[in-house]
């Protein structure tokens, strides 16, 4: 039981002291440098054909008075922005790109023209409803889009040392917390939208002012109290809405305010909005050492996890709401699985790791990665996913309404576009997502090619990993060190994982006598050039939903290392669902390079009913049936939907 006087926080490593060298990791990572963020600064400034325009750089320069013009878009039509500037700052955090930099600096020099002399920032508000600032915050996003422009301004500072957006987002928080704070005269409420939390949470770390802190813990505290907010402050605005109705008022679940965050147990509500949520408990339950904060993240992320949670690493099953539902309600056609839900999830569960490192939470963070998130994005980078379902039949995703949510194939923006810049963003910071740091113990939570430059204690520590990872559980580690170090490598062992063996300079070691919370620990006085070995086992494992999951009782699905894998119609033939998968099939590996260069598929003998004697009644008495022998091939779920529009399916009847 971890008590204030032990919260023991890690600390990540720097994002420039990581360089991927990866051969799955690296390709993605050249296409958001080279292809997806100059397309989403195309899409930003509304110059895709046939995409829903953004309006988005435009409405800042009608806010800088650079041109005349009406605000148009989402009322958090801003943050499109603030996102793409992180994903080109954590670009330039491990990349040389002048022409990307120059692009954002102007792009700053336009933002910091839009800010008010108080230090308000919101284009909404400036052009569309002035006058009207902080008064509908359960509703409309102001404090959700400076929380995205705080975010950019931290990073950007961090990459690249220059100060002009972080004095923009400084001067913002500044008088948000002039506004928003207990004290007698100011403003006791909360964002409809989770984010400024941690936001305010990475601004405290890069300058140290503790009123950020201070004001980070405030919105989290407030949230839920008695009187309720959003009622107080619809009834002073005379109850109008800004959207069609009041349901974002009246359903307090719905962005988790309907009772304080620490006396919270379960996922509910808007399934992004409570990964936020969490991240920033998690964060300033670590900084303030808040251990009945901790005990509620804790809660929380145990009910998502264990009663909520795709096999595919994605929240929110239904789209009313783009929420939770009930406990071990899963849908697989009409999942909504927001492709922005599971990548705070991955925030969720970092946030915990590095509270407390414990493999549970990288296996989650594991889990949404190389699945649902990485998915959300076409292998040429101009088309994205907003919704993952776990099945898709395109016959009925346009003739049904609920399935109009459901796309069979990527999009090339969206009206609301916040999943492509998160995707960026993301993918674009990878490399803080690989180790922490916990005293003189490096802990791996990813296992992703590269070189890592750490600090242990003043003495500098490389740690050089190879690997064909997800593709095969070979890893080596190499160390690199001006002395000899003492310190402890901490080797995630993945849940899928049934067997692991690891080498010290060729000496076997006692993997069962060394791990502890998933971890392999090796401990030990390291001098350079020494080399670990480790080796996963990575069999194709048949996976079971809960007995309560009725959507997958009496199917299977196939899962090898951390790849959910799916039947296509590419490879399969339409009508997936009469395809079959036998108790004792066989399977085999199969490498391709279709749809994705070097990727590892999974051949397996399977049955197909034959239904070509069924004749045209709707009905029988009697099934008109046979089973067929076919081979099936199974794809990594993420590499879907590039071969064209056709069926796709992650669960599979068993017979």
């Amino acid at each position: 039981m971890l008590t204030k006087g032990n919260l023991e926080k890690s600390r990540m490593v720097p994002l420039n002291r990581v360089r991927i060298r990866d051969s799955l990791w690296s390709s993605y990572i050249d296409l958001v440098e080279k292809v997806v963020i100059p397309y989403q600064w195309d899409a930003l400034n509304d110059r895709i054909q046939h995409a829903p325009p953004s309006h988005a750089i435009r409405n800042f320069k009608i806010a800088a008075g650079e041109e005349q013009g009406e605000f148009y878009g989402m009322v958090f039509q801003d943050s499109d922005v603030a996102k793409w500037l992180e994903a080109v700052a954590y670009l330039l955090a491990t990349r040389n790109a002048p022409h990307l930099e120059k692009i954002a600096d102007e792009t700053i020099d336009l933002i910091a023209k839009a800010q008010h002399d108080d230090g308000y920032l919101n284009t909404y508000y400036t052009l569309k409803e002035p006058g009207k600032r902080w008064t509908n915050l359960c509703e409309c996003h102001e404090l959700y889009c400076a929380g995205h422009m705080i975010e950019a301004g931290v990073a950007y500072y961090y990459s690249t040392g220059k100060r002009k957006l972080l004095d923009v987002v400084c001067k913002l928080a500044d008088h948000i917390d002039s506004v928003f704070g207990p004290e007698e005269g100011k403003l006791k409420g909360y964002d409809g939208h989770q984010e400024i939390e941690l936001a305010l949470m990475k601004l405290y770390e890069a300058t140290g002012n503790v009123r950020y802190l201070n004001l980070s813990r405030f919105f989290l505290e407030e949230r839920g109290k008695q009187p309720h907010f959003y009622d107080i402050e619809a009834d002073k605005r005379g109850r109008t809405v800004h959207w069609e109705n009041s349901f974002m008022i009246d359903e307090k679940e719905y962005s988790q305010a309907h009772k304080p965050v620490k006396e919270q147990d379960r996922a509910i509500g808007h399934a992004v909005r409570f990964v936020y949520m969490g991240t920033g408990m998690a964060h300033v339950a670590a900084e303030a050492g808040d251990v009945e904060m901790y005990e509620a993240c804790k809660r929380l992320f145990a009910n998502m996890v264990s009663r909520n949670l795709y096999i595919t690493g994605a929240i929110g099953s239904q789209s009313r709401g783009e929420a939770f539902t009930t406990d071990y309600d899963l849908p697989n056609d009409t999942a909504y699985a927001e492709t922005c839900a599971s990548i705070g999830l991955i925030f969720f569960a970092y946030r915990m790791l590095m509270l407390e490192p414990k493999s549970q939470y990288a296996d989650v963070l594991e889990r949404a990665l190389y699945n649902t998130v990485v998915g959300g994005m076409s292998r040429d980078g101009k088309r994205f996913f907003y919704v993952n379902p776990l099945e898709v039949n395109p016959h009925v995703c346009t003739a049904n309404h609920i399935y109009h949510h459901v796309k069979p194939e990527r999009q090339p923006w969206f009206g609301c576009a916040c999943c492509p810049p998160n995707v960026a963003r993301l993918l674009a910071s990878l490399g803080q997502y690989i180790y922490t740091v916990q005293g003189r113990t490096i802990y791996t939570h990813l296992y992703i090619g590269g070189m890592a430059e750490i600090d242990i204690d003043g003495t500098r520590f490389v740690l050089e990993q190879e690997t064909e990872y997800p593709w095969n559980g070979k890893i080596r580690f190499t160390v690199g060190t001006d002395s000899e170090t003492t310190a402890t490598l901490a080797l995630r062992i993945p849940e899928w994982c049934d067997h692991a063996e690891v080498y010290v300079n060729g000496v076997l070691e006692p993997v069962k006598d060394l791990t502890t919370d998933g971890y392999i620990r090796l401990s030990r006085k390291w001098k350079s050039g020494d080399q670990v070995d480790l080796t996963l086992s990575m069999p194709i494992n048949r996976v079971y939903g809960h007995p309560l999951i009725r959507h997958t009782a009496g199917k299977v699905a196939i899962q090898r290392g951390p790849l959910v894998y799916c039947l296509e119609e590419a490879d399969n033939g339409a009508n997936l669902h009469h395809l079959l998968l036998p108790k004792d099939a066989e399977f085999s590996l199969e490498e391709t390079n279709r749809p994705i260069d070097g990727m590892v598929a999974i051949k397996a003998t399977a049955l197909r009913r034959n239904t070509d004697n069924w004749g045209d009644a709707l009905y029988k008495r009697e099934a008109k049936y046979t089973l067929e022998k076919v081979n099936a091939t199974f794809i990594p779920y993420f590499a879907w939907a590039n071969r064209g529009v056709g069926e796709m399916k992650v669960w599979v009847e068993e017979a």
